[in-house]
């Protein structure tokens, strides 16, 4: 009975070794780097434990302006400090004279930190290249002078951009194939998602330090900088962006009290983009919150008045442009008297230049008898619908787009409205259904300065490897589709130019600028109340200099009331900053 006892006691002790062993080697052998449903990489855990680590950079790539400045970071030299300094002898006095900083303040910072830190006293202590070498020159073990990469705050063209943030699901979902930390940052948003693959980073730059079981120092053996063996990465994403006209952009934009809108401004030669702000601003307390995070330049919004300059190109190609012509602009759209604009009997082009109603109105009807799509057609070709970002093949993206957001915009959402007399009415004065996005308006203010010739708007020039050899370049490339003729552009410049020049323009506070203004200015019903008021999306879009236009630019000021939000000291405002700009450089 006892061996019986026996057998039965060593089978399970012999049981349970040997699945003691089994998960030992699961853990060891199979799961070291993904063990459990949180997949904890217990390598780097070990490693953690017994060593002190300062991350300088997280290894994921960066965003620069046109001129190759940083947009989203800073680098800053600190000085960085190692607890276990507290359990040593360290020459703390001849540290605070290099920095300039009291002893004290050193020796309490250490004191209550339990990780390695940047000296603040009480800002971030910013050091020269001098302090940087003679704190260095003491060889003192936890004690270093490096450069260490800041995220801004608030980064300028925060919605372009994007934000980024840690997700484990969407990182096995997103690259199943790639061995990635669940901490890894991926983009949310802006062009930190679109070029998110090639951001992605090799690894983190940070000082390691090794330390006993009581976190002091083992001597003997010294910090090391680890970073990522590829000389190539991290890449820069090289941005059109210009940081000084982007970050005054943004200050005019609060001064001007834009809860809810914004600006684009594009270089027509190279159509790109030069600054775009967005309001509301991204929440620093809860930047994944849609209503900052969205960028309003690539959703579409109801146009208004602007896009009359669609109905004025057909009307041009189909000669119902005659100057001996006349309109009743005392009368709405419908035909009744209009108490609020009475305009009186006007020609075309002082109809544009006022933004007549009644007769873009009843020119939409003309337009829409000879061809029901023709409308449809010219904002094609003024590139107003369907997608204008930058896009096509860039290594093994056979489509890739580089503002993924942004909306198509539209002239109709029915078939019937097509032939419908008060929806065709609505339709070319800007209303009813007729969308667009900013991006696309300025676009079109570009084509028409251009002569007529349609391109992809760029927000990326290049992506450039770390050593700064370029891995993809962003060429200018035409836009798909029919054009308009460079005679209707040239008509249309000339309509643009009146609106500003027209005593009773709708643009004459432009007249005054430091270059020639050419634009048009739309408001539009939003169909949205607010107390039993009717709220508006107030526009202007243009380009300048006139006779030689090297900018476009639109202004918009969404949601506002009919007696508030007024648009054009904005674009003014930002124009005046554009010719500042140019006079420094």
């Amino acid at each position: 009975m006892w061996r019986k006892r026996v057998l039965v006691w060593l089978f399970i002790c012999f049981s349970g070794f040997m699945l003691l062993l089994g998960r030992l080697v699961q853990v060891q052998l199979f799961a070291a780097e993904n063990f459990s449903k949180h997949h904890i990489n217990l390598l780097e855990a070990s490693v953690q434990q017994r060593s002190q680590e300062m991350v300088l950079d997280h290894g994921r790539g960066n965003f620069h302006d046109r001129n190759g400045r940083p947009i989203a970071y800073e680098k800053k030299a600190v000085l960085i400090l190692f607890p276990f300094l507290e359990k040593m002898e360290w020459d703390a006095e001849r540290v605070a004279k290099i920095v300039d900083a009291p002893r004290t303040e050193l020796i309490a910072a250490v004191a209550k930190s339990k990780q390695p830190f940047a000296f603040r006293s009480p800002e971030p202590l910013i050091l020269t290249n001098h302090q940087m070498d003679r704190i260095n020159s003491l060889k003192i073990p936890g004690v270093f002078a490096v450069e260490q990469k800041y995220p801004l705050e608030k980064v300028p063209a925060g919605q372009l951009i994007g934000i980024t943030g840690e997700n484990t699901a969407e990182i096995r979902q997103r690259y199943p194939g790639k061995d990635l930390s669940p901490q890894t940052l991926i983009g949310v948003s802006g062009l930190e998602a679109s070029f998110d693959e090639f951001l992605l980073p090799e690894g983190k730059s940070k000082l390691v330090f090794h330390v006993d079981g009581d976190g002091g120092p083992l001597f003997g053996i010294n910090v090391k900088y680890v970073d990522p063996a590829n000389p190539f990465y991290p890449v820069n994403i090289k941005t059109t962006l210009d940081i000084e006209l982007q970050k005054r952009a943004e200050e005019l934009a609060d001064q001007h009290g834009i809860i809810k809108g914004g600006l684009v401004l594009l270089d027509i030669e190279t159509n790109s983009v030069l600054a775009m702000v967005s309001r509301p601003n991204i929440s620093q307390q809860d930047p994944y919150n849609q209503n900052g995070i969205t960028n309003m330049m690539l959703k579409e919004q109801i146009m208004g008045s602007v896009f009359k300059t669609v109905i004025a190109a057909a009307a041009i190609d189909y000669e119902l442009d005659n100057p001996s012509r006349t309109f009743d602009c005392s009368r709405k759209i419908n035909g009744e008297p209009d108490t609020t604009y009475e305009h009186g009997t006007l020609n075309f082009i002082d109809s544009f230049a006022r933004s007549c109603n009644y007769t873009f109105g009843e020119l939409a009807k003309e337009l829409s008898d000879i061809d029901p799509n023709l409308i449809e057609e010219y904002a094609e070709k003024l590139s107003l619908t369907g997608p204008v970002g930058w896009q096509g093949s860039v290594y093994h993206f056979d489509d890739f787009k580089q503002m993924a957001d942004e909306d198509i915009g539209r002239v109709f959402r029915k078939d019937q409205e097509r032939t419908d007399k008060n929806f065709v009415a609505l339709s070319g004065i800007g209303q009813h259904e007729v969308r667009a996005t900013p991006l696309a308006v300025a676009s079109m203010m570009a084509v028409i300065a251009r002569g007529g010739q349609k391109e992809m708007v760029r927000a990326v020039s290049e992506i450039e490897y770390k050593n700064g050899t370029v891995m993809a370049e962003f060429a200018q490339a035409p836009l798909k589709g029919e054009e308009i003729a460079p005679y209707t552009a040239m008509k249309l410049q000339q309509l643009l130019r009146e609106v500003v020049i027209n005593e009773n323009g709708t643009g004459r506070w432009f007249n005054d600028l430091p270059y020639e203004v050419a634009g048009k200015s739309g408001t539009a019903e939003t169909g949205i109340f607010d107390h039993e008021q009717q709220l508006h999306n107030k526009w202007f879009a243009g380009y300048f200099p006139y006779h030689d236009p090297k900018y476009a630019l639109v202004t918009v000021n969404l949601d506002v009331r009919s007696d508030q939000g007024g648009i054009n000291p904005f674009f003014a405002d930002m124009v005046k900053a554009v010719h500042d700009y140019n006079l420094k450089q």
